[in-house]
């Protein structure tokens, strides 16, 4: 079998030195059907290797459970990488940041008040190596020593810009090669001294994530890192997008002129993304530093290969590139096609207000509970109380996470956002009933905020007064597109209030689609079952990539959870992706 190991200045296999040329590729970030296309892609940029995280959240969403089929599939995913040549890295965390929700943390963790994760804490730790264990009796049979594709495994993710404690380190470190991995075993952090050092430990080769800078990055590792081969483990060629701001791009010549200071100096990569893929359903991380920005559905990164796996001007610039310092196959994947443009009318809408218990199920609580609280832990939530005042006065909250929707005796009175840190709002009455709809727009995946509450924190109150006595629907949204209204209609006009309404449309044969949301408000989509993922007007992501896969000839289903105002109910379809504008 394969012997591959760290040399004195190189990775070595079977002997011979080996420069890793890699690219990320999430596979839960990408239609199971599609893997094997994006891996031959990235195989054709000149790519020797595929890295992926591991979402702990997306296999074990309730504890007991791991899920390793359909789209979780990992071992098909590696033997796929195998099959096409490739070598492949693999980071199962347990956290991975990713812009992916709670970090790939599962919320179920925080139910328990003694658990602290990313430390050495004793409850965390039993529920990490049972994780650890069922992620690594599919990657140990993989592993290159054994005839299969994987170099790599890291340890943690970016843990020096967290926390620095060691002794969790060599406890992940003891738990990972108890597992039978046998390959070797990395970390990466900012090159930056403080976390090269807290993130790492003996044993452990250190490597670092950048996307600027390339000279002098590798000479911060290098200190930190006095042997072996460097290695940019996340060298960023992109970055990620979050609701209200611009569409972040980084220059084609710039990137491949880092790309080439990190070949020509003899370091192995990983570019960060080669394809980054799409925050299918309610996947997408957030991130606050002060305010709350929430991550939108497509993780396109503007990546070498974009979000529905097309080459892009970076794609060509980096194959150029890679050319000069390895062997690059001869064909070159075809440019993206116009994508078909089919119109459906949006009808039979199902009203949550006038029907909630179709939703979900009531549950009576005496204070109101955080979602987390709940079981399952749902993503959006009606909380209802009849109000019996003296006076009209103003309703507040502790904290709201991450949106509230008020209503008053039916009528719409007002949104509070988390990032406009809202949290009051006036009633119109004494008397009347009070409805709130409550969002869980996404979970901030990096920093100490990591695996905080989402809901209603800190109750609710009027007068100053503590509210009492709610009852409480958790909304079942894997029902949610099969709702349909007791009898049919054809909505004319905006829907102006939260409801699900749906359509059908046409194609003569599969092909990607681009869904264009410009004319609705917030909400999330189905198309065929398949959720997409959430759309909001304020960008500035417009279109919702639908993979392939997910159509068929004839006729196909849309459903649509509008929970704000939809201007048009109509989906109209565009030949090309619209991501938003770039910052000037």
């Amino acid at each position: 079998m394969p012997e591959f190991v760290i040399g004195e200045h190189d990775f070595l296999l079977d002997g011979r030195p080996l420069q890793i040329i890699s690219g990320a590729l999430h596979y839960f970030r990408v239609h199971p059907d599609l893997w094997a296309d994006r891996i031959d892609k990235a195989r054709r940029m000149g790519l020797n290797t595929i890295e992926t995280y591991i979402a702990w959240n997306a296999h074990a969403p309730e504890p007991g459970e791991f899920d390793l089929t359909g789209g979780l599939d990992l071992d098909r995913f590696l033997r796929l990488i195998a099959e096409a040549g490739m070598h492949a890295i693999v980071r199962p965390g347990p956290y991975i940041c990713a812009e992916w929700d709670n970090g790939g943390l599962p919320t179920w963790l925080l139910r328990d008040p003694e658990l602290r994760v990313r430390q050495y804490n004793s409850r965390y730790l039993a529920a990490v190596r049972s994780y650890l264990d069922k992620v690594y009796e599919v990657v140990v049979p993989h592993q290159v020593d054994r005839g299969g594709p994987v170099l790599l495994v890291q340890i943690e993710n970016e843990y020096g810009a967290f926390g620095d404690d060691k002794l969790y380190l060599a406890t992940l470190t003891e738990y990972t090669r108890a597992a039978g991995i046998t390959v070797p075993l990395t970390t990466v952090d900012q090159p930056l001294p403080g976390m090269l050092e807290n993130g790492s430990i003996d044993g452990l080769h250190r490597t670092a994530s950048f996307g600027s800078k390339s000279t002098e990055r590798l000479a911060t590792l290098r200190e930190h890192q006095p042997t072996g081969p460097l290695m940019c483990s996340e060298f960023w060629n992109g970055w990620f997008d979050h609701w209200g701001a611009h569409h972040h791009t980084t220059t084609v010549e710039q990137s491949a002129a880092d790309l080439e200071v990190l070949l020509a100096a003899g370091a192995s990569v990983n570019l960060y993304m080669f394809h980054g893929g799409t925050n299918f359903g309610l996947t997408n991380g957030a991130n606050d530093k002060g305010v709350y920005q929430a991550l939108i559905t497509s993780y396109d990164y503007d990546a070498p290969l974009d979000e529905a796996g097309d080459p892009t001007p970076k794609y060509h610039a980096f194959r150029e590139v890679i050319a000069r310092y390895a062997k690059v196959p001869d064909s070159v994947p075809p440019t993206a096609r116009a994508a078909p443009t089919p119109v459906a009318t949006l009808r039979d809408a199902v009203w949550l207000l006038e029907s909630p218990e179709r939703w979900g199920t009531w549950q009576a609580y005496e204070r109101l509970p955080t979602f987390d609280e709940l079981t399952p832990t749902p993503r959006l939530a009606l909380l209802s109380k009849e109000i019996e005042s003296d006076e009209p006065g103003v309703l507040s909250f502790g904290e709201i996470r991450d949106r509230a929707t008020v209503f008053f005796d039916g009528d719409h009175i007002g949104t509070l956002l988390r990032e406009h840190q809202d949290r009051a709002i006036r009633l119109p009455r004494a008397h009347g009933e009070l409805v709130v709809l409550i969002e869980d727009q996404g979970r901030v995946n990096y920093g100490p905020r990591i695996g905080e509450p989402k809901g209603v924190i800190g109750g609710a109150f009027l007068h100053g007064e503590p509210l009492l006595d709610w009852q409480v629907l958790p909304i079942d949204l894997d029902a949610v597109p099969e709702l349909r209204p007791a009898a049919a209609e054809v909505r004319r006009g905006p829907v102006a209030e939260p409801a699900v309404i749906r359509g059908e449309f046409e194609l003569d044969e599969p092909a990607d689609l681009f869904l264009d949301t410009a004319g609705w408000g917030k909400g999330m989509v189905w198309v065929n079952g398949f959720a997409l993922g959430r759309y909001w007007r304020r960008g500035p992501q417009r279109t919702l990539y639908v993979p392939r896969p997910v159509v068929r000839a004839g006729v196909n289903e849309i459903a649509v959870l509008e929970l704000d105002i939809m201007l048009e109910p109509e989906a109209r379809f565009v030949p090309r992706p619209l991501l938003g504008h770039t910052e000037a």
